[in-house]
């Protein structure tokens, strides 16, 4: 057996464009599967999945905003038309339309995260979750936060959302394990990325979270994408219900 080979699989990556998904496409791609590269803005799908196919791989570009429920339903509609059911489902795409106090939150923006950061998850395993029965196989990979598992004055909803993902993971887990369906998240520390740039950008403040790491640095993009073809392949083939942790040692540095 080739552990990370995923030649023929269908990957559906959400989010995929730039950042943690974009890397997640193209090492899932170059690893052997067929990728649908999906945001909100086709121009910018085109050129992930121009790019793989450049590379060698095979990609196609669905923009879709999953927000929305019939964008969310073309989107895999197009995709199982396009490559066939998807193999492997990985939920990355998120939002975090307010920093601030928890308890001051503005009701669009809770509505807005729990929408695309939990509901949006939830809809599309309701909707690939049928065609990996029918095989027998399927992994769902949903990125989540480090966010999930401390509390936060400044990231409160968003730390909300992203703790009820690794609770999603634990729940899809039970119920689909018997259909040889595996579900798993990952929770990043910072990763330098244009969603998390607010947090990064600031020198002094990069400097200052990157010494709190026993690494000694910030995430990139690259180094959750590793993960993802991990949980996606047959080498995590006994692994569900679990959200890994990748945060350059934070965690460890008591």
């Amino acid at each position: 057996m080739r552990l990370f080979d995923l030649t023929g699989k269908v990957a559906l990556v959400t989010g995929s464009t730039k950042g943690i998904g974009r890397a997640t496409a193209e090492a899932l791609a170059e690893a052997g599967a067929q990728v649908v590269i999906s945001s909100r803005r086709q121009e910018a799908c085109d050129a992930v999945a121009a790019g793989i196919r450049a590379a060698g791989g095979t990609a196609v570009a669905i923009a879709a905003n999953i927000s929305e429920d019939a964008e969310l339903e073309a989107l895999v509609d197009r995709s199982e038309a396009e490559l066939g059911p998807v193999d492997i489902l990985v939920c990355n795409a998120a939002v975090n339309p307010y920093y601030g106090p928890f308890l001051d939150t503005p009701d669009d923006a809770f509505d807005k995260t729990v929408r695309v950061n939990i509901r949006a998850n939830m809809r599309l395993a309701k909707r690939v979750i049928p065609g990996m029965q029918a095989k027998r196989d399927g992994a769902i990979v949903v990125i989540s936060s480090i966010a999930a598992f401390k509390g936060s004055d400044m990231l409160g909803i968003y730390a909300v959302t992203k703790a009820a993902d690794t609770q999603l993971v634990r729940n899809l887990a039970v119920a689909y394990g018997g259909d040889n369906i595996r579900v798993n998240g990952i929770a990043p520390a910072l990763v330098k990325t244009d969603f998390a740039r607010a947090l990064w950008e600031d020198p002094q403040r990069a400097e200052k979270v990157a010494k709190s790491y026993a690494l000694g640095r910030l995430g990139d993009p690259d180094d959750i994408a590793g993960a993802a073809v991990f949980l996606s392949s047959p080498a995590a083939g006994w692994m569900t219900g679990q959200t890994l942790i990748i945060d350059g040692g934070w965690s460890a540095m008591g």
